[in-house]
């Protein structure tokens, strides 16, 4: 278990600026701005890469790590996985092998993340679970941390809640990556959708009150589609939307049949694509595989697997298969055991 992390408190800095680092660091990341260009041409979580097949379930070992995002790195060869304690990213192998990899003092909870290459994409964001809580960051956090893998120093920071009224609040949950580097980040207490350029400049891409919001827990996953569209899941309302980025970034609604146990509704969590499948963990106990014949206007649940998973939250292609994390989300004990699944 990370031992030191509460001795770290996050500096906020001032809402009105809407990125975090100066002119000057600008500059300094420019050599970023042109690797990013080159590296995240690629698909996000190197689904083909390694070859070796993987066990159907990773059991682990994390003291109170409650992790929520998942990726792969090719790289490492190894599943990275967050913590919302903990503010921090680890590593898990494919012998159940766990370390910690990367923080930062500012991180206070790691939340949807995705590896392009030697780089993580990451949502720091904190609803008041962390060992590096404030009442100043508590809802009022939202950002996204790039670091880099073979450093394993933070190489930018982008404040997203500076985008948005101070009085609004704020959390980043899930981050997709489009192949020129783009990041769309969701809010899931503000009914926004982040846009990051991959030189750090940030804006808000779309505001829409009605299908974004929630008077529980507002947008959640996210997904990047070749077709140049973003597929999110509004956890609260129970629906998928498109947004159409080609086309005004237009957002319609995506009816999606054979649900259970309440037609029409999918609460999703974290998203997948593979083979132009879309996989919606829901409800923490299952992942649902939903196929659509006319490019995500309707889709249908095809398949349930509801055997295993345990506070499921997301989930990431590697070897053309799909691995959930069971995050034991909700809980904010003493737990040390989780797992990395399958769908079957």
């Amino acid at each position: 278990m990370d031992s030191g992390p509460g001795t770290f408190r996050p500096v906020r800095k001032t809402r009105i600026k809407p990125i975090l680092f100066t002119m000057k660091a600008k500059y300094t990341f420019y050599s970023l701005v042109l690797l990013s260009a080159i590296g995240l041409t690629a698909c996000e979580d190197h689904r083909n890469s390694p070859n070796a097949s993987f066990p159907e379930r990773i059991e682990f070992v994390a003291e109170r790590q409650y992790p929520e995002g998942i990726g792969y790195s090719s790289q490492l060869a190894k599943f990275l996985i967050t913590s919302i304690p903990f503010g921090k990213i680890g590593t898990v192998d494919t012998d159940g092998r766990y370390q910690d990899l990367l923080t930062d003092p500012a991180f206070i909870a790691g939340i949807g993340l995705k590896v392009a290459g030697e780089r993580v994409f990451v949502c720091n964001s904190d609803q008041g679970r962390s060992v590096r809580s404030t009442p100043e960051t508590t809802r009022q956090t939202a950002e996204l941390l790039v670091f880099n893998l073979n450093t394993r120093q933070l190489e930018r920071r982008t404040d997203l809640a500076a985008l948005l009224p101070a009085a609004e609040p704020n959390f980043a949950n899930d981050v997709t990556l489009a192949p020129d580097g783009t990041a769309y980040v969701t809010d899931s207490f503000s009914p926004v959708i982040y846009k990051v350029m991959p030189n750090g400049a940030a804006s808000v891409l779309l505001r829409d009150n009605v299908r974004f919001s929630s008077m529980t827990f507002g947008l959640n996953g996210i997904v990047y589609h070749p077709n140049n569209y973003l597929i999110v899941a509004n956890t609260g309302q129970g629906k998928l939307y498109k947004v159409d980025l080609a086309n005004g970034n237009a957002v319609s609604e995506i009816i999606v049949a054979n649900t259970s146990p309440v037609a029409n509704s999918l609460p999703g969590d974290g998203l997948t694509l593979l083979n132009n499948d879309l996989y919606v963990v829901t409800g923490g106990n299952r992942v649902a595989q939903v196929r659509t014949t006319d490019n995500w206007q309707t889709a249908s649940v095809v398949k349930y697997d509801a055997t295993g998973y345990l506070g499921a939250t997301t989930s990431v292609a590697v070897n053309a298969q799909v691995y959930t994390l069971n995050a034991r989300i909700g809980q904010n004990a003493n737990d040390r055991d989780f797992s990395i699944q399958r769908f079957r």
